[in-house]
Parts: C-alpha cells; sequence; structure tokens
C-alpha cells in the first residue's frame, strides 16, 4: 500500500508541476501582448497592430522555449 501512496503521491505532484507550467506560459503570452498592444498605443498608428503582431509572435517563442527548457530538465533529473 505505500507504494501506490507513493505513486499517487509523484502523480500529482507531476500533475501540479506541468499545470503551473501552463500558467506560466499563458503569463508570458499575455505580457508580450499587452506590452505590443502598449507600443502601438504610443505609436499613435491605428491602422497599425504590427507591435503587438511581433511581441506576441516572440512571446509565444518564448514560451515555448521556456517550457520545453524545463521539460528537458525535469527528464535529466530522472
Amino acid at each position: 500500500m505505500s507504494k501506490n501512496k507513493t505513486n499517487k503521491k509523484k502523480q500529482l505532484n507531476s500533475y501540479i508541476k506541468y499545470t503551473s507550467l501552463t500558467t506560466q506560459m499563458a503569463v508570458i503570452i499575455a505580457a508580450g501582448t499587452f506590452f505590443g498592444d502598449y507600443l502601438d498605443d504610443q505609436a499613435k498608428n491605428p491602422n497599425s497592430k504590427i507591435y503587438t503582431i511581433i511581441f506576441s509572435l516572440i512571446s509565444i517563442f518564448l514560451a515555448m522555449y521556456y517550457v520545453l527548457k524545463k521539460i528537458i530538465n525535469h527528464n535529466e533529473k530522472k
């Protein structure tokens, strides 16, 4: 029975770890998008949302890099 509890605890820890990764991804992407929107507002060109697009894409790639780096580090520790 002790082995069963240990396995359930490991599964719960992994679940919590990966849930927090999705939250961190969302925060990185939202921060990049809001920063791009801020720069578009400062540029005072209402027809162009170029900074929002650029920083949204950059933040998506950064978030993916962050998640992949975390997963690789987690797998190396095992």
